[in-house]
């Protein structure tokens, strides 16, 4: 304090109250958020007991985030805290939305030993808007259904309804599983594969008068096969010809049901089941991957038979 009856602080007497450095008073002085009360002889800037106050609540400001422009309207009366800290608050939670991407895709790119191109590549499709995500996801089923006017009602439902964007708080495996999905959808060769699938699904037009009939056959199998493996069955057994006729009866021809599961159910399928799933969060859905592949040995028992 200078020695002349006023109470005023010099700027290196407040730096000494406050804590704060000498260089950043002068900085918010210059910056018109802390104005000296008056300058001494020597053209020193003086501070009064207000300004250390007003201090305080500056730096509080700033520790919480807020800009000069936000801490000069405040001080100025043009705004309040609470409105402030309301606008903050949105542009923080949108700060660490990002920030847990980014965590996710570096987790993600340190778990697979991945490259710097797939690196760029993963970086961009994580950071894809929910709209982009959408968008992805709607154009891969419209192309599978387009023209095909008698697929089952239970599967073009399903497929419609898929959810594809990611939690707001993803994990390196959710993000993993939407980046190698976004990819998978995106080629032509998958997307080959199923609009095949969804082919053969149309063609067999009686299907439409039982609604999900197509979903309940295949799933029907595997849960028998499932139960045959667990029963050490052999796929080629008389045991095993006797659990296809319980379902498909006398007169269904087990090479057009071959032809339908493999059609329908086969590695790749598969794991976009799995990636659907982990990425919506429900962790990976079961792919019935031995189920299935007694089921496919046991019609090709019987259709080379």
């Amino acid at each position: 304090m200078i020695d002349d009856g006023t109470g005023l602080l010099t700027i290196g007497e407040l730096a000494r109250a406050t804590g704060l450095t000498v260089r950043t008073i002068r900085y918010w002085s210059d910056e018109g958020v802390l104005t000296p009360v008056t300058r001494s002889a020597g053209g020193y800037r003086l501070y009064d007991a207000e300004c250390a106050a007003r201090l305080e609540l500056i730096r509080t400001l700033r520790e919480l985030g807020l800009g000069l422009d936000d801490v000069r309207k405040v001080l100025a009366g043009e705004t309040t805290v609470a409105a402030v800290a309301a606008a903050h608050v949105v542009a923080l939670d949108a700060q660490i939305k990002s920030l847990r991407v980014t965590r996710a895709v570096l987790s993600t790119v340190a778990r697979r030993g991945s490259t710097a191109e797939e690196m760029t590549l993963m970086n961009k499709l994580a950071r894809l808007s929910a709209a982009e995500r959408k968008r992805i996801m709607e154009e891969f089923v419209d192309e599978l259904f387009h023209g095909l006017d008698t697929v089952d009602p239970d599967i073009e439902d399903r497929m419609r309804s898929i959810a594809s964007d990611l939690p707001d708080d993803p994990t390196p495996e959710q993000v993993d599983a939407w980046v190698e999905l976004a990819e998978m959808v995106q080629d032509p060769e998958f997307r080959a594969q199923m609009r095949r699938a969804m082919e053969f699904n149309a063609s067999d037009q009686d299907r439409m008068a039982v609604r999900g009939r197509s979903t309940w056959l295949p799933m029907r199998l595997v849960q028998l096969g499932g139960e045959a493996r667990e029963q050490g069955i052999a796929p080629e057994s008389p045991e095993a010809e006797a659990i296809l006729r319980e379902v498909l009866g006398d007169g269904g021809d087990p090479a057009v049901v071959l032809e339908r599961m493999l059609s329908a159910s086969n590695e790749r399928l598969a794991r976009y089941r799995e990636l659907l799933a982990t990425a919506k969060g429900g962790g990976p859905a079961a792919a019935h991957r031995e189920e299935f592949a007694w089921v496919v040995a046991a019609l090709r028992a019987r259709v080379a038979g």
